[in-house]
């Protein structure tokens, strides 16, 4: 699905390149309208699941991870931005007892930033911060994609803030068959 999603936004872009004016709205009208059109089905979806008191789906449909992102995407996730972040950070927690360390959540600001600290660390490895910030990043994009910037207390003085992106910078130093 991530491929779709980097497909999707290639050809917005493409879209807003184009010369012709006219063909250039219409599209973007196209775009709305679709999103709007798939809006409206995911907000009966979600009625219907919440009338029907079926709390078990919508938490199933909550934690995928494609439906999360459509439900992020239309304001319906029925967990607000800091419910999903302290979840991505349960998740990640254990992954980063292995470095003896731990990350509290500080604040989430009305414009998506997201304010973390980090406790403890890996005495003596090298790569701790690395892996850490990785781990945080991953965790916290995916839950909540939403999120405009990371910042981080408690990195070493050169590390600066985490920055979450569209595409990170280089490979994810968190193997992608670990659990978060």
């Amino acid at each position: 699905m991530h491929a779709v999603g980097e497909r999707v936004e290639t050809l917005i872009d493409e879209l807003g390149r184009l010369a012709d004016p006219l063909a250039r709205a219409r599209a973007e009208e196209l775009v709305r309208a679709l999103g709007d059109l798939y809006g409206a089905g995911l907000e009966r979806v979600v009625a219907i699941v919440v009338e029907s008191e079926a709390s078990d789906v919508l938490r199933r449909l909550a934690e995928d991870p494609v439906v999360s992102g459509l439900l992020v995407l239309h304001d319906l996730h029925p967990l607000g931005l800091d419910e999903r972040v302290r979840a991505a950070l349960d998740r990640v927690r254990p992954l980063l007892g292995l470095h003896d360390g731990g990350v509290e959540l500080l604040g989430v600001t009305g414009d998506g930033v997201v304010r973390l600290r980090l406790e403890g660390g890996c005495h003596g490895c090298a790569s701790s911060p690395a892996t850490v910030t990785g781990a945080i990043e991953r965790a916290v994009r995916l839950a909540a994609p939403e999120v405009t910037r990371l910042e981080v207390e408690g990195l070493p003085a050169e590390s600066g803030l985490l920055q979450i992106q569209t595409r990170p910078p280089g490979p994810c130093p968190v193997p992608q068959d670990a659990a978060l």
